[in-house]
């Protein structure tokens, strides 16, 4: 995980007490810290995935780009990593820009969506403004129904298939 902190190290500069806080905090906040000592390439997928996310956030940079970073990731922890994304962004003001391919979790957890078709944007705004059964077959060709997340109040897409 300290290779999140290359960034912030001058060149033939020892670790300094910031660097070893930020690598533990960002450990802690991805729940991997038992894995401190283990090299990545030993890492389930999951872990892996977790441990580059830490790394991410041991930059401390105040923008990130993720890619599918909810792969590999059993539910309990994609739910753990988006809250703390989400949380990133409405406490420190983090900048995040993120590819989810789940569109319920895109839906719950984003501000603002993209939708693409064929690398050209076709949508573009809040989740309850232009989610729709109508845009989801564009994209997607499948049919859906959307309905109301009855716990977050975000659009939740139902498939009801191709045909």
């Amino acid at each position: 995980m300290a290779r999140g902190r290359y960034p912030h190290q001058p060149l033939f500069t020892r670790w300094r007490k910031e660097d070893e806080e930020a690598v533990n905090k960002a450990m802690r906040a991805t729940g991997i810290s038992d894995l401190a000592l283990q090299s990545v390439d030993t890492l389930s997928g999951g872990q892996r995935q977790r441990a580059w996310i830490a790394m991410v956030l041991a930059q401390e940079t105040a923008i990130m780009l993720l890619d599918e970073p909810t792969t590999w990731l059993d539910i309990s922890h994609q739910i753990d990593l988006l809250e703390l994304l989400s949380e990133l962004n409405r406490e420190k003001g983090y900048t995040l820009a993120a590819v989810l391919h789940d569109l319920n979790q895109a839906c719950r957890y984003a501000t603002h969506l993209i939708a693409l078709r064929d690398g050209r944007i076709v949508a573009e705004g809040a989740p309850k403004e232009i989610v729709t059964a109508d845009l989801i077959e564009r994209i997607y060709g499948l049919r859906c129904t959307i309905i109301e997340d009855p716990v977050a109040h975000t659009p939740l897409v139902v498939p009801l298939g191709r045909r």
